[in-house]
């Protein structure tokens, strides 16, 4: 298998990387599959198509075993999001308690909908499957990292202006 990437990771993810693919058996490399998408995507933001062949190159995989990974998966983002990326909890449980009231006043705090960014760049929402957490429902997860509970509009509207105040001044 031959693959010619046609990106350049960092040494720090590249470091990232083989720390991960360590942890397997040589001829097992392939099973670091999911920690080296995540080491890329931190680094360039998102899972590109470039990224995929710098990923399948690193691990001996063809590139569409690589995608696949990718595409099943909801933390690896497979188009460009926003700088914060915030998943609502929208399954049942969460639904009934107070999920959607959630989800509706993000959209309209942000004035966009599902799977869809800010003009600013800033959020991207998206809509997730069960987070595990159904009695600290309504749930949310914010760039794949912080799992946030309980979330009244009042905690809402301030975990949105501590993201803001933390985009201000980053280069995209």
């Amino acid at each position: 298998m031959t693959h010619t990437p046609t990106m350049q990771l960092s040494a720090k993810t590249r470091a990232d990387m083989e720390r991960n693919i360590a942890k397997y058996p040589a001829d097992q490399k392939q099973s670091a599959v999911m920690a080296c998408l995540i080491a890329a995507q931190t680094e360039v933001g998102w899972v590109s198509p470039e990224v995929i062949a710098e990923v399948a190159s690193v691990l001996g995989m063809t590139t569409i075993a690589v995608d696949e990974v990718a595409t099943f998966y909801n933390m690896y983002d497979t188009k460009p999001i926003g700088r914060h990326k915030i998943v609502v909890c929208t399954n049942l449980p969460c639904q009934l308690s107070n999920g959607e009231r959630a989800a509706n006043h993000l959209k309209q705090q942000l004035g966009i909908g599902f799977n869809e960014t800010t003009p600013c760049g800033t959020f991207t929402l998206k809509e997730g499957e069960c987070m595990g957490a159904c009695g600290d429902s309504p749930v949310m997860l914010v760039n794949n990292k912080t799992m946030c509970s309980f979330m009244s509009n009042e905690k809402i509207d301030a975990l949105l202006n501590e993201l803001r105040a933390s985009a201000k001044g980053q280069p995209a």
